[in-house]
């Protein structure tokens, strides 16, 4: 499959904004679609992740209640929604997806995904 991120910008905190990734290809049913992120001088972290059949969702206790990840089967995109944003939310957004990715202890790592994103950076200024 192809992604492709967009949405970032600079906001405020406290702001809000939403993130969204552009799906193409082939038929993403057994698909877990994900977004991590980056900050400046950071590794890569897992945000939130979806698993396209049945929208069964989990996320990253740093972002849990506060974002909200999504998709719309019919556009083919996937979303992530973020509030309350914070500094420390700051960095390159990326989404990702992997066909048939078992929910175990390692499906939170970058190194289980094989199709990426450009990413799309959030600025959370204070």
């Amino acid at each position: 499959v192809q992604l492709q991120a967009s949405g970032g910008g600079f906001v405020q905190v406290g702001d809000s904004l939403r993130l969204s990734c552009a799906v193409s290809g082939r038929s993403f049913g057994s698909y877990t679609m994900t977004w991590f992120r980056q900050a400046p001088g950071k590794t890569r972290e897992f945000v939130a992740a979806i698993k396209w059949s049945n929208g069964l969702k989990h996320y990253a206790d740093s972002v849990r209640g506060l974002f909200a990840i999504s998709r719309d089967n019919a556009k083919n995109t996937l979303y992530l929604q973020l509030n309350s944003l914070k500094p420390e939310d700051t960095g390159v957004y990326y989404c990702a997806a992997a066909e048939l990715l078992e929910w175990g202890p390692n499906f939170r790592s970058p190194s289980e995904y094989d199709s990426w994103g450009q990413g799309t950076l959030v600025t959370v200024s204070s």
